[in-house]
C-alpha cells in the first residue's frame, strides 16, 4: 500500500498529491489511471467471454466519452447512448447513399463524418428545443470521439458487411456500458475503484503480469463453449 495524503477530504496516495499539486487536475489523472482498466475490461470481454468489437482502442475510447458525459450524473448517460445510435444509424445510411457515386475510401468517409456531424448537431438543437438542457450542454470532445467512430464503421462495413458492422457495433456498445459501469464515478462500484486507484495507483502496474497470463490463453472462449456445445458433447 502506498502512502497516502488528503485532497479535498479524500484519502488518496501521495503521489497522486505530488502530480495534482503540479497542476496537473485530478480529473485528467483519474481518466489516464483508469484506462488501462478499461482496455483490461475490454480485452477480458474479448478473450476471455468471446464479445466482439471494434479492436481494443475504440471501445476504450468510447467508455472514457460515457464517462465524460455521465460523470456528473447518471442520466445524461441517455444523451451519450442516443448520440452513439444516431452515429451508428446515420453512418449506416450514409453508405447506401454513397454507393452508386463509387468514390474512393477518404472522401466517403469525410462526407459521412461531415452528415453525421451535422446529424449530431441537430441532435443536440432537438434536445435543447425539449428543454433537454443536459443534452444541449454535453462534453464537446466525448461527442467528437463517439462521432470519430463512424470511419471505423464504415471500414466494417466494406470489409464485412452491414450486418457484421451493427453486431460490432452493438457489442461495442455494451463492453462501453459495463466499462462505464464499473469505472464512472456516476456509480458506487465506479466510485469506490476510483478511490482505490487514487489512493494506491501503482496497482495499475499489475495489469501487466495479468496481460502476460491472457496473452498466453489457448482455452475456448466462454461463448465458443456454448456455441460449440453439441460438439463438445460428442467428444466428451
Amino acid at each position: 500500500m502506498s502512502k497516502t495524503c488528503t485532497l479535498d477530504g479524500e484519502k488518496i496516495s501521495c503521489l497522486i498529491d505530488f502530480i495534482t499539486s503540479q497542476n496537473v487536475p485530478v480529473e485528467t489523472v483519474t481518466i489516464l489511471l483508469l484506462f488501462p482498466i478499461i482496455a483490461t475490461i475490454v480485452v477480458l470481454l474479448r478473450q476471455v467471454i468471446g464479445m466482439q468489437a471494434f479492436g481494443i482502442y475504440t471501445p476504450s475510447i468510447i467508455t472514457i466519452a460515457f464517462i465524460a458525459i455521465a460523470r456528473d450524473n447518471i442520466a445524461s448517460l441517455r444523451y451519450a447512448i442516443a448520440t452513439y445510435v444516431v452515429v451508428i444509424v446515420v453512418g449506416m445510411l450514409m453508405r447506401f447513399a454513397l454507393k452508386k457515386l463509387r468514390l474512393l475510401y477518404l472522401p466517403r468517409v469525410a462526407i459521412t463524418i461531415t452528415v453525421v456531424t451535422l446529424s449530431v448537431l441537430g441532435l443536440l438543437t432537438l434536445g435543447g428545443m425539449m428543454s433537454k438542457i443536459g443534452f444541449a450542454n454535453t462534453e464537446l470532445f466525448a461527442l467528437l470521439i463517439i462521432i470519430t467512430l463512424v470511419e471505423k464503421f464504415v471500414s466494417v462495413q466494406i470489409e464485412k458487411g452491414s450486418r457484421a458492422a451493427i453486431i460490432l457495433a452493438l457489442e461495442t456498445l455494451i463492453i462501453a456500458l459495463i466499462g462505464f459501469a464499473l469505472l464512472s464515478s456516476s456509480t458506487e462500484i465506479g466510485q469506490s475503484v476510483i478511490s482505490f486507484i487514487l489512493r494506491n495507483p501503482y496497482s495499475i502496474l499489475l495489469l501487466i503480469p495479468f496481460h502476460i497470463f491472457l496473452g498466453k490463453w489457448t482455452g475456448l472462449r466462454a461463448a465458443e463453449y456454448i456455441r460449440f456445445r453439441d460438439v463438445l458433447k460428442k467428444i466428451q
